[in-house]
Parts: C-alpha cells; structure tokens; sequence
C-alpha cells in the first residue's frame, strides 16, 4: 500500500515562494507518475503538474506554467513542488497524488492514491 504525506502548505504573500514536499512510503514501484492537485472552495479539483518517476518528464498546467516546478527524489522517496511569484489566485488546498502511468494531462480518474492536502493561502 502506498501512502502520500503533503508538508510545506501555509501562508504567502503575493510574490512569495513555498515549497510543497510530498513524501511517498510503501511499494512504490508500479506507480510512474506523481502530480500535484488543487482545489480551492466552490471549484473542481484540478491538476496543477505532474513527473513520471523514471524519465523525469513534467507537465504544467498553463495557470502555473514558469512559476511552478515540480521535481522528485527517488533516492528520498518525496516529490516537491517549487511555487514561486505567487498569486492570490493560487489559494487551495493542494493534493499530491500518485498513478501508474502519466497521461499527457493530469487526469483525476488515473490517480489511485492521494494525501491528505496541505493549505497555500496568499494574500495580496
């Protein structure tokens, strides 16, 4: 069974940085993609980014494209997401989350595992 623990959510200021981490334990190895999720109220979960595990190939969605990047450590088990010049509009509970296989877009309905979210708030 795999587990996903988010850590590094909190408050910002617009322009800001956080990094968020996402630290994977269990058998790990049928799963070649991570992505990172969010969701703020009153809107759909989207994907905001994804790494397959053994190529390191990304994905970003256009809101967060040149701002975010994602990256992983296979050797620590964790995959990161680097947030810099943020946006109020970036505000959500973020979500890491781990499939079998990258699709060319981070499609919810692949993605057997999730964690628990952690918060980003930024204030303008």
């Amino acid at each position: 069974q795999v587990r996903l623990v988010e850590s590094g959510g909190g408050s910002a200021q617009a322009g800001g940085s956080l990094r968020l981490s996402c630290a994977v334990t269990g058998y790990t190895y049928s799963f070649y993609c991570m992505g990172w999720f969010r969701q703020a109220p009153g809107n759909e979960r989207e994907g905001v980014a994804h790494i397959r595990t053994d190529s390191g190939s990304t994905y970003y969605a256009d809101s967060v494209k040149g701002r975010f990047t994602i990256s992983r450590d296979n050797a620590k088990n964790t995959v990161y997401l680097q947030m810099n010049s943020l946006k109020p509009e970036d505000t959500a509970m973020y979500y890491c989350a781990a499939a079998r296989y990258c699709n060319w877009y981070p499609r919810m309905s692949d993605y057997i595992t999730w964690g628990q979210g952690t918060q980003v708030t930024v204030s303008s």
